[in-house]
């Protein structure tokens, strides 16, 4: 019997594999969809670009007509959903690397000439003689000179593969230079400025959540720490957002234990939490954060979080209010779909995301609005609070859905910039003056160890004004009525301007920050609280 059995056992598994497979299909079709994809069966938009690609009259580009497909399906999400040609998706990726592929220069078109306006030490133009001033006539076979050329043509033909070498013609005192450059990796910091207010209090300015970012926090304030840091000015001003764990690490270095800085969910994303876990640099001093209009994303998940557990104060204006989470997509072709997968939600639980049911036109155009119907301006009319409250554990009441409210309310300037002036930053004179001032004048700062003594000694009033006034009148504009408080605001612009061809933002931001009324009532407000 025993043999028997072993003899018919194969076969009985042949028999219940089949039984389970024919079971299986059946359940499949069952389904609503048939499962998760049906192969060999084609889209209703296949079907259609095959027709079109047989039957239509004409030839046609059978790609373009799957992108601008695409484009459209994407118009249809969210305003932050976007179909990334490949092009795009490499700048993108470059955008928040940290670094690119180039020569290390930053250049301005003035009066259709590329003129090289600072050279990144240690980089291939450095190494390679390249100097401020220098204008660059050629590259390779390219002329650029007198051709109205386009920054993006300008960085298409600078940037290229490591290791590559370019030709360049330069223009110096009069005189043509060839000069080789061989391109390499160039860092692109995406924090722009740190530095002491006073002998207590440290700040710093994020532009960008890069893949770089923490790494150059962390260095920051070790070194301000060395130089007594006990108090921080952090500015998001500005800040579009960019890779969400980087704000979740400096979160994590303001918050103590375990806390939640921030969680996310979806319709087909679970819910996942996004704790501290390590001990932070800076979990005690008194802390403001500086935050604007244009402060999106990892910017509102790294101020949201920190208003939540009342470790900040945040100063200035109502955010952006993007709390949609993007991941990219590739697809075959090089390009690459950057689609909303979930929603990111404060500790508190609170969605910073503003409505988008009425379009993407309107959903842009609220920043505009806030400025014409005076929430940029007034405080009263700044209030978002027709939500759901939250409490935050010192009992403050907090709203979501509409970016994250500030703590303390600074408007903008209400001091109108006349339209000479206007003209003049428009048409790239003031650039252009301030430029060649520096070019003319690189001794007078030559003395100076620091933008603090050179902002002291040096009066743009007296030293470079009347020099603005001719130079504007060659562009017919008369800047011999301006009032006082407006000269005032453009000579500190000058100020920090020149600063920036010495000590780079860092410099610029010490000078500008004199006068920022937000800098100002941070600073302020620390001394009191």
């Amino acid at each position: 019997m025993k043999k028997k059995f072993e003899v018919w056992l194969p076969l009985l598994f042949s028999v219940v594999m089949i039984i389970g497979m024919f079971i299986g299909y059946k359940l499949r079709g069952a389904q609503p969809n048939g499962g998760l994809s049906k192969p060999g069966r084609s889209t209703s938009l296949e079907e259609a670009l095959e027709i079109i690609r047989q039957k239509y009259v004409d030839s046609v580009k059978i790609d373009t007509l799957e992108t601008n497909a695409i484009r459209e399906m994407m118009n249809e999400l969210d305003p932050h959903s976007v179909y990334l040609p490949p092009v795009d998706l490499k700048e993108t990726n470059e955008e928040l690397s940290g670094k690119f592929e180039g020569i290390g220069v930053e250049y301005n078109q003035i009066r259709d000439t590329v003129n090289i306006t600072y050279v990144l030490k240690a980089s291939p133009s450095e190494k390679a003689g390249l100097k401020i001033g220098d204008q660059i006539i050629r590259v390779d076979d390219s002329l650029l000179a007198g051709r109205n050329t386009t920054s993006a043509t300008v960085r298409n033909l600078i940037r290229g593969e490591k290791g590559t070498t370019i030709t360049l013609q330069i223009l110096r005192n009069n005189a043509l230079l060839t000069i080789p450059v061989t391109r390499n990796n160039i860092p692109t910091p995406t924090l722009v400025a740190s530095y002491m207010v006073n002998k207590n209090v440290g700040y710093v300015k994020l532009d960008k959540f890069g893949s770089t970012t923490y790494r150059e926090f962390m260095e920051a304030m070790e070194q301000l720490k060395k130089q007594g840091l006990t108090e921080l000015i952090l500015d998001l001003r500005g800040n579009g957002g960019g890779y969400m764990d980087q704000a979740i690490d400096i979160a994590d270095e303001f918050l103590s234990g375990d806390k939640l800085v921030v969680f996310t969910q979806g319709t087909n994303s679970p819910k996942k939490e996004y704790r501290c876990k390590r001990p932070g640099i800076f979990e005690t001093g008194k802390l403001t954060v500086l935050v604007d209009e244009l402060s999106a994303s990892a910017s509102e998940i790294l101020s949201g979080s920190l208003q939540d557990w009342d470790r900040a104060t945040i100063i200035g204006r109502r955010t952006f209010g993007k709390g949609l989470v993007q991941e990219i997509f590739p697809l075959s072709d090089g390009a690459a779909l950057k689609l909303t997968v979930s929603r990111y939600y404060t500790p508190l639980g609170r969605s910073i995301q503003r409505p988008y049911n009425k379009g993407k036109k309107v959903y842009m155009d609220d920043i505009w609005e806030r400025y014409a119907n005076g929430q940029a301006y007034f405080a009263d009319s700044n209030k978002v609070n027709n939500g759901q409250q939250y409490k935050t554990p010192s009992g403050r009441i907090l709203y979501g859905g509409g970016g994250i409210m500030p703590d303390v309310f600074v408007g903008l300037d209400t001091s109108r910039t006349s339209k000479e002036i206007n003209r003049l930053f428009f048409n790239g004179a003031f650039t252009d003056f301030v430029f060649h001032y520096y070019l003319n004048n690189q001794k007078v700062m030559e003395p100076f160890a620091s933008p603090l003594s050179f902002s002291q000694a040096f009066d743009p009033g007296k030293a470079m004004w009347q020099l603005f006034v001719s130079r504007a009148q060659k562009d017919t504009v008369n800047l011999t009525h301006i009032p006082e408080a407006e000269k005032l605001r453009v000579s500190n612009r000058m100020e920090a301007y020149l600063a920036r061809f010495k000590w780079r933002d860092t410099g610029y931001y010490q000078i500008l920050n004199l006068t920022d009324s937000v800098v100002l009532k941070a600073v302020d407000y620390l001394k009191t609280k």
